[in-house]
């Protein structure tokens, strides 16, 4: 693997993927449009490390725009490509619902048609836990139905599996779908909870805390979360499944939990963020917002069978290390 494309290189996911790849000696393009869905100045900023390294280059273009996208893909001819380019956000896919048609649906399309318009050797494209909607089987499992998605942006992140389904199996392009659980960190985007509850205590302001606080997550660290990507790369799906598998018996095609394993309750992780500002929050309860889950849990035996490894760091080590990135970025 030496040239690798990433979608959504200046996002707070690809930004690391991206870093983790130039870490290992990797070219890596990133693609990424710096939409203003939130303030692109943290973008050019994630952008302005990676461009320091000489085997990085980005292509300001949009993954819908296909004309531009792939004039970009032709010249680069990746090995690998991580598609990590999306509109996020569970509550705003009930406001703006037509930007994820567009980001995750549209965008989706034209990256599994340039891999088998190129042949790539192996597509790596993020989904999210969220595709599990009203299941309650915990920890969720790959090969679990996900037919009963609870808010539109996890419709389009499921629809974009069976997409890729289709493509693998029809054009045999080896693909790996992983899902993510609720991923923070260093570089966070503004409209994720850590950073929002952060910004909100340092502020004296009330944080809104939804079901009352009755909430548990399987928080996964950015590090761990780049690093289980990075690994991925290298199992490729073939004909041959192991144990647990998720693999189909018709496509080179696989999902892949990405989490740390185990449940943390919201409360307890709103308390290592008062702990490590040392300030104590205000809290505003509320009932649970629409299109939320009241808990997640992650099986993460697969990532651990395929590449050796699963995310270990924990919410009271991985907390700090985001609010001391907030306070170096946001108060110097």
């Amino acid at each position: 693997m030496t040239r690798v494309l990433v979608t959504g290189s200046a996002g707070f996911i690809g930004f690391h993927t991206a870093s983790k790849l130039l870490q290992r000696g990797v070219t890596v393009l990133g693609v990424d449009n710096f939409s203003a869905y939130y303030d692109p100045a943290l973008k050019e900023a994630r952008n302005d490390i990676l461009s320091n390294h000489p085997n990085f280059n980005v292509a300001r273009v949009s993954i819908d725009d296909m004309g531009a996208f792939g004039a970009q893909w032709a010249e680069f001819q990746p090995d690998v490509v991580i598609h990590l380019a999306a509109q996020a956000g569970v509550r705003h896919s009930i406001d703006s619902p037509e930007s994820y048609v567009t980001a995750n649906l549209i965008g989706s399309f034209n990256v599994l048609e340039l891999a088998r318009q190129h042949k790539t050797r192996h597509l790596l494209a993020a989904s999210t836990s969220s595709v599990y909607g009203a299941n309650t089987d915990m920890p969720f499992t790959e090969t679990q139905r996900t037919a009963t998605p609870l808010s539109f942006y996890a419709a389009t992140k499921g629809a974009t599996e069976l997409m890729g389904h289709s493509y693998a199996h029809l054009f045999k392009t080896p693909m790996t779908f992983f899902r993510f659980f609720t991923v923070y960190g260093p570089w966070g985007r503004p409209d994720m909870a850590l950073f929002k509850f952060t910004k909100g205590i340092l502020a004296g302001q009330p944080i809104d805390i939804y079901n009352n606080g009755n909430m548990v997550r399987d928080f996964t660290y950015v590090e761990d979360l780049a690093e289980s990507i990075v690994r991925l790369t290298e199992a490729v799906p073939g004909d041959t499944p192991v144990e647990g598998d998720s693999l189909s018996p018709v496509a080179p095609f696989r999902v892949v939990n990405i989490g740390a394993g185990q449940q943390t309750q919201l409360m307890d992780y709103i308390g290592e963020i008062e702990r490590a500002l040392g300030k104590e929050a205000i809290k505003n309860f509320m009932p649970m917002q629409q299109g939320d889950v009241p808990a997640t849990e992650a099986s993460h035996a697969l990532l651990k069978t395929l590449t050796g490894y699963a995310p270990t760091t924990p919410p009271s080590a991985g907390v700090p290390a985001f609010v001391d990135w907030y306070l170096e970025h946001y108060r110097n």
